[in-house]
């Protein structure tokens, strides 16, 4: 029986294994690091002028345009100054023309008979009558600017948090509580801690402008929560270069487009972010291995179409692949698919395949049915 099993093993066709062609390219080094979101802009909003909170217009927690109206306080008094100051402006206009009608008629009599004296005191007169019209202007927009700030208004867009106050309450210009906390989370910031053993390879990238570009190679790329790739990439805004003395690492500022608010102040994220290009060769992580020293390994199939696994003391992330540059050269065969179960010395079938960049092993055209 053991000699029939041995013959139905040696009549077995070698097993098809999926392959890639290995060749030298130029490639991005990334690192991971972890994140918070904050917002963009905060603000506490205050009252300006004192008085009773008439009306709360806006939704707690809900979406608020710049200039929409989130407080109305109680505007009769102040509605009632801006009328005093509109009747003092029509009564100081009013002594306007007849000053200047007496400074005309002092003007033609100048030299017969009115003194040089009764003269200069029209004039005067004028100039103070003009100077009492420009101050109740001044008088009356204030009372307007006032009469306005009754309603309290949102100086961004943005997300607003309870209110603190509600219909009813007294409030006073500036005080010290805030009425309620407006934030503006599109865009949104990331704050990312690196350990400091990464600094100056980082600050090389961003001065290089490597991290501030919109495209795929060179964008920050996020990974929310529960695995799911953010589709909006971002960009270094500002970098805080000073380490802490008690954790050793130092912060990066991230910024981000956030139009379906789905990142939210104090969402955890880790962020992908390229620190620079070397050459060398991508093995797919889904081909690579560690063993028990956790160094990186991968198997190859040889010229003789045996299988042989190779291990490869040093390696650098690069996406979702590893980045090597000894142990192996351009043409080799690398094994992404069915290696699990294939022992170094077995004889294989290699197929060739590509790898998209999201790691899935793609069929050659030919070898997929039609």
């Amino acid at each position: 029986e053991s000699s029939q099993t041995a013959g139905q093993g040696a009549e077995r066709p070698p097993s098809p294994v999926s392959i890639i062609v290995l060749k030298t390219s130029e490639s991005p080094l990334t690192t991971a690091l972890p994140g918070r979101a904050s917002a963009f802009q905060t603000a506490e909003i205050r009252p300006r002028v004192t008085g009773i909170i008439r009306e709360i217009p806006f939704k707690e927690g809900s979406e608020v345009k710049q200039g929409d109206v989130l407080y109305q306080i109680e505007d009769n008094t102040y509605m009632a100054e801006v009328a005093q100051a509109k009747a003092s402006v029509a009564k100081a206009e009013a002594s306007v023309p007849s000053a200047e009608a007496n400074l005309a008629r002092y003007e033609r009599l100048v030299n017969s008979g009115a003194t040089q004296i009764e003269y200069e005191n029209a004039k005067v007169t004028l100039l103070q009558a003009q100077a009492d019209v420009a101050q109740t202007k001044a008088a009356l927009e204030t009372a307007e600017i006032n009469l306005d700030l009754t309603k309290v208004r949102a100086p961004f867009d943005g997300i607003t948090s309870a209110t603190a106050f509600s219909i009813g309450n007294v409030v006073t210009a500036n005080q010290t509580t805030a009425l309620t906390t407006l934030r503006r989370i599109d865009p949104i910031y990331i704050d990312l801690m690196e350990s400091s053993i990464n600094l100056l390879r980082l600050k090389k990238a961003i001065s290089s402008g490597q991290l501030g570009g919109d495209t795929k190679e060179t964008g920050i790329h996020l990974t929310l929560e529960d695995g799911t790739e953010y589709k909006h990439d971002g960009k270094i805004d500002m970098s805080d270069m000073a380490v802490s003395e008690t954790t050793g690492t130092f912060s990066i500022r991230a910024l981000f487009e956030n139009p379906d608010d789905l990142l939210l102040p104090g969402t955890y994220v880790r962020a992908t972010l390229t620190i620079g290009k070397e050459k060398g060769f991508r093995i797919p992580q889904r081909a690579a291995s560690r063993n028990a020293n956790g160094e990186l390994t991968a198997k190859f199939v040889t010229a003789e179409n045996k299988v042989e696994t190779r291990t490869f003391p040093s390696s650098q992330q690069s996406g979702n692949a590893w980045l090597v540059t000894e142990n192996v050269k351009d043409g080799d065969k690398l094994i992404v698919d069915g290696f699990q179960w294939i022992a170094d010395g077995a004889t294989v079938a290699p197929v060739e395949v590509t790898i998209d960049d999201r790691g899935i092993v793609v069929m050659p055209q030919q070898a997929q049915p039609a």
